[in-house]
């Protein structure tokens, strides 16, 4: 598996990386701030695609699989998608990095404690959002359309397809549609510009190797966005499970 090089990509079709998203997942929206950045470096063409964490965990009783409001942000997110795949079927595929990133700002951007998760995927505040990108706000009416789920699902099946179902967000296909895909890379600080690239010649290395399945430890740094209050360097390790704090889970707590 080789990604094109730089001077080949103006005469291909397709996009040389492929990456699903949920719009409430903290380390898929760090982990697609430093695939912009590789991005404006090496000229790589993404096709932001979508999967949904309440999709994905529909059979999943929320009440003792994940740590209280977990439910209420995986609905909010598969609200902002709905809106999302209106826009992609209407406008085309060519918006969807602006919108992840608006999306993204107007939430992770914002200080802690500014009541942002009571707003996070109402119509309002999506609304807010198209309009501060300069898509019509007309289209957040789609947050209350659950048939744009049957789509969402589907491609959400597509990911969990080419990697397995025990993995979380984001997912990345390396030179779709048939390169490797991986869950991750999992990381809770932004690179910084001169580090975009080496990480990404590295985790590249992983993926080129036929027999790779995963590096994995769950002690991190919880993830550093301003919305979490989580800026401060050094931060003390955390140990994660399944995607949330250990012991986060209500039982766990009683």
């Amino acid at each position: 598996m080789r990604l094109p090089d730089t001077h080949e990509r103006p005469r291909m079709s397709h996009y040389d990386i492929e990456y699903f998203w949920d719009p409430v997942c903290p380390f898929a929206w760090i982990t697609s701030r430093w695939i912009t950045k590789v991005v404006a470096q090496a000229g790589y063409k993404v096709d932001w695609r979508f999967i949904s964490l309440r999709l994905l965990n529909k059979h999943k009783d929320y009440a003792t699989a994940f740590p209280p409001n977990y439910e209420r942000g995986h609905t909010a997110g598969l609200r902002m998608l709905r809106v999302a795949a209106n826009i992609r079927a209407e406008l085309g595929r060519e918006p969807m990095g602006a919108l992840y990133e608006g999306y993204g700002t107007a939430y992770w951007d914002q200080p802690k404690g500014s009541g942002m998760s009571q707003k996070l995927g109402t119509v309002a505040h999506i609304g807010e959002v198209l309009h501060a990108i300069g898509l019509p706000a007309a289209f957040a009416a789609a947050a209350d359309d659950p048939r744009w789920d049957a789509e969402l699902d589907a491609e959400t099946t597509l990911a969990l397809s080419r990697t397995g179902r025990d993995v979380g967000t984001p997912i990345i296909t390396f030179a779709p549609p048939d390169g490797v895909s991986f869950f991750g890379p999992v990381i809770s600080r932004i690179p910084r510009d001169e580090e975009a690239v080496p990480l990404w010649n590295a985790v590249l290395t992983l993926a080129q190797f036929p027999g790779f399945a995963e590096i994995k430890r769950s002690l991190r740094e919880p993830p550093q966005l301003r919305i979490l209050g989580n800026l401060s360097d050094p931060l003390q390790q955390e140990d994660w499970h399944g995607g949330h704090r250990a012991n986060a889970l209500p039982e766990q707590q009683a």
